[in-house]
């Protein structure tokens, strides 16, 4: 005789109170993002609140068309290629300083905090002060130049903070076996170290050319006369009153966007180009 096929026990009360709290914390996270990608597609007449009027791509063909009220092309350029620069550098630093910190040097705990001291700065007194002391000693603030130092003060630390936990839990092993088989310390590196740490190496790029393409408050005194884009935007949101605007938000989610899932992508082609070289290796064994 077949038993009785018992039921699902419902669930406690708690499930349904996070997954509600759940849906809330999106629906508040993503709910402000699909508003401005729907009204970014209003029609030539449209507004700037709902209900739209009439359905249209206008506003991006207006986007980069000269306006009234700035440049929105030459502010993207100039964040884009800060926010290169920035993540090139934060890259190359973070990786340099741990190596480094692997061996204990005189100093090396004040140069450590000191290095990551402008985390707990309020990035405004940041901004003002590097402002300041350009033009005290007379260089006149600049993307490239004073607005870079002010975003590396922010980017740097998180680059450390990782390539050091990194770091911490890297098996030397590898290496004493490269050397062992008479591998040079550029060879260790380039050929065991790097392709090791490549995913973290990945996301630190993937901090520092956000952290700088973003940011307001250290590029707000230090930028010069010309905007980076959040300058740009937070000019726009007292002048503008169409919904180019919105446009300009829905085309930066979406760079926002390929930029993470172009990470994604990459730190998947390292683990599977990792895994296909260690099954080369246990074939050819």
């Amino acid at each position: 005789m077949a038993k009785p096929r018992r039921g699902r026990e419902p669930r406690p009360l708690g499930f349904y109170l996070l997954a509600a709290f759940f849906g809330l914390f999106v629906l508040f996270l993503y709910g402000p993002i699909a508003t401005i990608v729907i009204l970014s597609f209003q029609g030539p007449n449209g507004g700037l609140t709902f209900p739209m009027n009439g359905v249209s791509t206008h506003w991006f063909h207006n986007l980069f068309e000269q306006q009234a009220v700035g440049d929105f092309g030459g502010a993207l350029t100039r964040s884009l290629s800060l926010g290169l620069i920035v993540m090139v550098v934060t890259v190359l630093f973070s990786v340099a300083a741990g190596l480094g910190f692997r061996h204990r040097f005189r100093g090396s705990g004040v140069v450590f905090y000191v290095a990551v001291a402008s985390l707990i700065v309020p990035s405004i007194l940041v901004s003002l002060g590097i402002g300041l002391m350009f033009n005290i000693v007379g260089f006149e603030p600049n993307w490239y130049s004073s607005a870079l130092g002010a975003h590396l003060t922010w980017t740097l630390p998180f680059g450390l903070l990782i390539m050091f936990a990194i770091f911490n839990r890297f098996n030397r092993a590898y290496e004493e076996a490269a050397r062992d088989l008479g591998a040079t310390p550029w060879q260790t590196i380039r050929f065991v170290v790097l392709p090791i740490i490549a995913p973290s190496v990945i996301g630190i790029a993937l901090f520092g050319f956000t952290l700088s393409y973003d940011e307001f408050a250290r590029t707000l005194m230090t930028a010069g006369s010309f905007n980076t884009l959040p300058l740009e935007i937070y000019g726009m949101t007292t002048n503008v009153t169409t919904p180019v605007l919105y446009a300009l938000g829905t085309l930066t989610t979406a760079l926002s966007f390929l930029v993470i899932l172009a990470a994604l992508g990459a730190v998947l082609l390292v683990q599977r180009r990792r895994a296909r070289q260690g099954s080369d290796a246990g074939a050819g064994v």
